[in-house]
């Protein structure tokens, strides 16, 4: 007899974002020599993106650098809610900001989400904006979380923000209660920001990809970046680092002032009907609900499962639980997509967005959690009016050289003083290491040509690199000392140092990226 939680089809066999499977993006060829621009921005998400649109309309010449391909990080792989409820955040924002600095973030966060809206009407892209209401639960035996909704709605009341506390949902369950934060949406992420691009496009902007900017930076006569591969400078008055961890830190040790979590997602077919609205539980397990149109069905993207990067082994087991909970919740026909994501957090869970020193015109985007849709575009906004003076009034709060001194600040940083070593080491998907600083019989996970891989430098000096995908069901293999091999965590399958494989049940082996 089999089990009720196995469907016909069930998970993919290989992740893959539906976002980055239904949308057609140019092309754009690598930086092959010295370039000179007034601002370079590091990074083609919907931070770098945003800001280079806002820029080239202002009349400057604006290039934009990925080391990648566009939109393949973090925004190609998001849940795409467009939100100022980023779960229970208010009333610990008013502990810690105080209740001027929480209405503050309200107000940025929900300017950004107007401004999106408005934005894809202006430039008549179509992206599947919709207007949503949001909503984050608990559930009914979950004491203790309903006490700390009851406290987020207190603070919504306190700061007059226009939350509403519902005791039922259109969902089938039960829950504890729920404050309901109208008038938010959701689109398609994508296709909004190739509307951007476009835009920027036309009016002259510049775009390298594969081209990964290296942590080396001048700062005479103006700027100078360099290229990893061929050392190309580029000369520029204005740099910004929109590329997920930050390519300069300028002695503000970001690793150890920021956290990697992922998080799975399901795109899912429901055999019954999905009522519309955003939801996010504030009760372990957490999990997140939101509709997308499909070729012309409606599917519901399910997510959930965060863990600190590293620190789950078998990640398969993420998907079959996300599988097993919108099953339960609303039955699943078919799993056309499934992907999962990495989001960065700082230790007061406010991002740091803003210039990155006095003494350069470096300005940093980071630490947007999962709330990267609103928290990106108001990046972009800010970096854009600071780099041309205006004054803006949300400079302080997201300053990325706060520190907010308080017993669960130095609690959060010594919980993950492991991750910062994993950081330092590349153990983590932004390795600090390159193939250079591998020594001889040495293995680890590098960054090369903008993206990890997995690198061994043998006795003899010869680098083999491996994309450590396995090509069983996609998880990403581990290095492993003693043997010297690629092992995959979640179904046993080994692989030699330059990708053959030596146990199953992978079949094929590694793909192996150019040096």
């Amino acid at each position: 007899m089999e089990p009720d939680n196995k469907w016909p089809e069930g998970l993919p066999k290989m992740p893959e974002s539906l976002w980055r499977g239904t949308t057609e993006l140019p092309s754009f060829s690598r930086l092959a020599e010295d370039h000179a621009t007034d601002i370079a921005i590091v990074g083609g998400g919907i931070t770098g993106i945003t800001a280079a649109y806002l820029l080239v309309q202002e009349g400057w010449k604006v290039t934009l650098l990925e080391g990648s391909e566009l939109l393949s990080g973090t925004t190609g792989f998001t849940t795409a809610k467009i939100t100022a409820q980023h779960g229970l955040i208010y009333s610990d924002l008013v502990k810690r900001f105080g209740e001027d600095n929480a209405i503050a973030y309200f107000r940025s966060n929900s300017e950004s989400l107007e401004w999106i809206v408005q934005t894809a009407e202006k430039l008549g892209v179509s992206c599947g904006l919709e207007r949503e209401d949001a909503y984050v639960y608990g559930n009914p035996d979950d004491k203790k979380t309903l006490k700390r909704l009851e406290a987020e709605f207190e603070a919504y009341r306190k700061l007059g923000l226009p939350g509403e506390w519902v005791d039922d949902v259109s969902l089938p369950m039960r829950i504890g209660g729920a404050i309901k934060l109208p008038g938010q949406a959701r689109f398609h992420p994508l296709e909004y920001l190739k509307g951007l691009l476009q835009a920027f496009l036309d009016k002259g902007g510049i775009v390298y990809e594969h081209t990964t900017v290296s942590r080396d930076v001048e700062n005479e006569r103006g700027l100078t970046l360099f290229t990893e591969r061929g050392r190309h400078r580029i000369k520029c008055r204005h740099a910004v680092s929109a590329s997920h961890f930050p390519f300069y830190d300028g002695g503000e040790i970001y690793f150890a002032r920021l956290h990697a979590d992922r998080a799975y997602c399901l795109a899912f077919e429901p055999e019954t009907g999905y009522e519309g609205g955003m939801y996010l539980s504030a009760s372990e397990p957490r999990r997140s609900l939101r509709a997308v149109e499909w070729q012309g069905k409606r599917l519901v993207i399910a997510a959930g499962e965060s863990h600190k990067a590293g620190q789950s082994g078998c990640t398969i087991k993420h998907y079959e639980n996300l599988e097993v909970f919108a099953g339960e919740l609303l039955g699943i026909r078919r799993i056309p997509y499934r992907w999962s994501t990495q989001d960065l957090v700082t230790v007061d869970q406010v991002p740091y967005i803003g210039k990155i020193s006095a003494d350069k015109e470096i300005y940093v985007a980071t630490g947007f959690a999962k709330w990267g849709m609103t928290s990106g575009t108001l990046a972009a906004r800010m970096i854009a009016d600071q780099i041309q003076r205006k004054p803006g009034p949300y400079t302080e709060l997201y300053d990325p050289s706060r520190f907010k001194a308080n017993p669960g600040i130095k609690n959060f940083i010594a919980q993950n003083a492991n991750v910062a070593k994993e950081l330092i080491t590349g153990k983590v998907a932004f390795p600090h290491k390159s193939i250079d600083d591998l020594g001889l019989d040495e293995g680890a996970i590098v960054r090369h040509d903008g993206k990890q891989v997995g690198a061994y430098k043998d006795s003899e000096g010869q680098v083999h690199l491996v994309d450590r995908t396995c090509t069983h069901m996609g998880c990403e293999c581990e290095w492993n000392e003693s043997e010297r091999s690629w092992d995959c965590p979640c179904h046993g399958s080994r692989y030699t140092f330059d990708g053959e494989v030596i146990e199953g049940p992978a079949t094929r082996p590694l793909v192996k990226p150019d040096l």
